[in-house]
């Protein structure tokens, strides 16, 4: 391969992961081990609740490697998580509107670490979501952490 099509290849490749969504799974029903191998003979480095959202980073056969939201990166089973979408607060106070709509009233406040199930996606980096009391409205994308 000549430089120029080795470059060329390199900036097609960047550019492709640049614009590469992040995956994201939620633990089951059960809460997760994490370990610091893709194997259960590996160190245990923390249990993740139920519902947590986590970032996927690497798939190895029924083992994904995960990042959580501080940025911690472990080895969890593929079959402790599932597709269902959750998303976690990362402000206090959080004003959870009912339109998506910055001007829109408040449908209500969510503290800091709160979870919230994703039911829809909205224009403008808004996401529909559900608190665990039933009630629904409108978040930013910069406002929450799972998407």
């Amino acid at each position: 391969m000549t430089y120029p099509r080795l470059i060329a290849a390199l900036a097609m490749t960047l550019a492709a992961a640049a614009g590469q969504a992040y995956d994201f799974k939620t633990v089951g029903a059960a809460p997760a081990v994490l370990y610091d191998a893709p194997s259960t003979k590996g160190g245990k480095l923390f249990v993740v609740p139920r519902g947590a959202p986590l970032e996927v980073v690497l798939t190895y056969g029924e083992w994904i490697k995960v990042r959580d939201i501080n940025g911690d990166m472990a080895w969890t089973e593929a079959r402790s998580l599932t597709g269902k979408r959750n998303v976690i607060v990362r402000a206090a106070n959080l004003k959870v509107r009912s339109t998506p709509d910055d001007a829109a009233t408040a449908a209500f406040i969510a503290d800091k670490g709160v979870l919230l199930e994703v039911l829809d996606t909205a224009a403008g980096g808004w996401l529909k979501v559900r608190h665990k009391d039933g009630v629904t409205g409108y978040v930013k994308n910069a406002d929450i952490w799972g998407v």
